[in-house]
């Protein structure tokens, strides 16, 4: 559990310091996802997934 914890607090970190550093660019990333066929967010989030979990399983070893 104190894994996993840790883990959504460095996603959190990761997310506010872009957020942080710079907030335009993540605007305009984010209206690029808004123009986005449904089907490529799905496939860019399942590379996302999988990456993560390879990751995670990787490091865990």
């Amino acid at each position: 559990m104190t894994a996993l914890l840790v883990g959504v607090g460095v996603a959190l970190a990761l997310e506010g310091a872009a957020y942080a550093l710079a907030p335009e660019a993540m605007k305009r990333f984010l209206l690029q996802i808004l123009d986005m066929p449904g089907d490529q967010l799905r496939i860019a989030g399942l590379v996302a997934l999988v990456s993560g979990v390879a990751l995670v399983a990787f490091l865990g070893a």
